[in-house]
């Protein structure tokens, strides 16, 4: 069974504001990159069938030279045996369509063909949720959404998940898809590993992957869109319909907290503090008494 996560780097917004140059376009190197937050819950999801059914596990991103270390971190959070990176030029500037066309692709030109893909319920710099489910629509495969829930019979070919319905009220509803099929995880995913057996393939599988993680580009394949026989026509900005009319910056909040400076060498100042913090000491407060 092989199964392959798509995974994206993102700006780490937490580091500071975000810079775009005079198209709209993100200025990437501007700000430190680390994985998007939601790819975790679809990693997370691969992780449980890898541990159930065993087999080949892969992960796949789109993106500059910088994204190894990204994908350095799915192999440690996945324990994957093997990393694809998909890097160009030509592929810069590309829109969801775009992006999409180009993981097909790659997906495509792997030697095997997955029995399941694991994508990201959205990125954390488009909020769209359109890769995954573009992506599936070249490749003309079943899509399970808002996965909550999964479990796969490999001899009958199927996948069953448990789906999150979003309405007046919350709803479960169980589906089943043909494999090879995409799986997008919601962030309600939880994994499961009831059986000891799967606790101890996972303790394995951790212990395997800490060294083959420290020589990642060792296992790492990058290909560029020459050997993924893409027209530059169709990736990349030229490749891309969707255009930015405007970016508007988004204004840093208010602090909601007061805060008073004090200079810890004012004997009197450090007093107040430390009168302050005694009926917290130890976890008592003053209603507890001595």
């Amino acid at each position: 069974m092989h199964s392959v996560v798509l995974t994206k780097g993102v700006p780490d917004f937490r580091e500071g504001q975000v810079a775009f140059d005079e198209d709209g376009h993100l200025e990437r190197g501007n700000t430190p990159t680390v994985m998007n937050p939601n790819d975790k819950h679809a990693l997370r999801t691969a992780l449980q069938t890898k541990v159930r059914h065993g087999g080949q596990l892969s992960v796949m991103s789109m993106g500059p030279p910088g994204y190894g270390d990204v994908l350095r971190e799915a192999m440690e959070t996945v324990y994957a045996d093997d990393l694809y990176l998909l890097s160009d030029r030509e592929l810069a500037a590309s829109d969801t369509w775009a992006t999409a066309i180009t993981l097909a692709t790659g997906l495509q030109k792997l030697d095997d063909t997955p029995d399941l893909v694991f994508a990201g319920f959205k990125t954390a710099d488009g909020e769209t949720g359109h890769t995954g489910p573009q992506a599936c629509w070249c490749l003309d495969w079943p899509i399970i959404t808002h996965v909550v829930a999964l479990d796969v019979d490999e001899d009958e070919g199927t996948v069953r998940a448990k789906r999150l319905v979003e309405g007046d009220i919350e709803e479960i509803e169980t589906v089943e898809a043909p494999m090879p099929a995409f799986i997008v995880a919601d962030p309600e995913f939880e994994p499961t590993y009831r059986k000891a057996s799967h606790r101890l393939t996972l303790k394995d599988l951790q212990a395997e992957t800490e060294e083959r993680a420290q020589d990642h580009e060792e296992h790492l394949t990058t290909w560029d869109h020459a050997d993924l026989n893409l027209d530059p026509d169709y990736i990349g900005l030229d490749g891309s319909p969707t255009i930015v009319s405007s970016v508007d910056p988004i204004p840093k909040a208010p602090a909601e907290r007061e805060a008073t400076m004090v200079d810890p060498d004012d004997g009197e100042e450090m007093s107040e503090v430390f009168e302050a913090m005694q009926p917290f000491a130890g976890g008592r407060s003053e209603a507890a008494g001595d």
